[in-house]
């Protein structure tokens, strides 16, 4: 079936937006979330400067039962949630709560991760210092885990962009959605070949961006 480009562009251009919108707001709150989660995945763990066993028992649990989650489900299994937090589980402002839900423990354990490769002496010596038990963590642990974990988030933001697609499949908008609807169903391959260079681009970008502020930061 034959479209009007004419029209069809400004969708296409509406659609990259929609995306853009969704994997950007998504990787912001996630961060916040998901970093408070790594901290205190790290920080009760044993031998950690607030050890103990049963929180992170607990926070470990939520990670390991969430994060493996495939999207597609988590959208779907957090549908009457999402509706009544946000009155619709339809559309792209919508579809952020159950992306921003499983990529937050995928953050947290990336956060924890790069946490734990930091040399114990850098601890030691800030304990030596008389440095609280929290500055610790945000004044020395952090910046110490600064370079990996950027280019940790490089590669959230890259998965995002892969799961903003699936949920655009779902009513969440954006290219997914303009995919499906655009070009699937109405079999116009160049409307695929139009998404998948979008999506290239993105993941592109992306990518290079994270690299950058990696190596920026590592300089340091």
């Amino acid at each position: 079936m034959q479209q009007d480009w004419d029209v069809l562009w400004p969708k296409i251009v509406d659609a990259a937006g929609e995306t853009v919108y969704m994997v950007l707001a998504t990787l912001l709150f996630a961060t916040l979330f998901g970093t408070a989660v790594g901290l205190a995945l790290y920080a009760t763990r044993k031998g950690g400067v607030f050890q103990n066993r049963l929180v992170f028992v607990t926070l470990s649990f939520l990670v390991n039962v969430i994060r493996p989650v495939p999207a597609l489900i988590a959208i779907v299994i957090l549908n009457p949630l999402t509706r009544e937090l946000m009155g619709t589980a339809v559309g792209t402002d919508a579809v952020i709560f159950p992306m921003t839900v499983i990529a937050t423990f995928g953050v947290a354990r990336i956060v924890e991760s790069n946490l734990v490769g930091v040399e114990p002496g850098v601890i030691e010596a800030a304990r030596a210092m008389g440095t609280s038990r929290i500055r610790i963590l945000l004044t020395v642990l952090v910046p110490e885990a600064l370079g990996p974990l950027v280019l940790g988030m490089t590669f959230m933001l890259v998965a995002l962009i892969d799961f903003s697609v699936i949920a655009g499949t779902v009513g969440g908008g954006g290219v997914g959605n303009l995919a499906i609807t655009h070009g699937y169903l109405r079999f116009d391959d160049r409307v695929m070949a139009v998404t998948v260079l979008i999506l290239i681009g993105l993941v592109q970008a992306a990518q290079l961006l994270g690299n950058m502020l990696s190596r920026k930061v590592l300089r340091r």
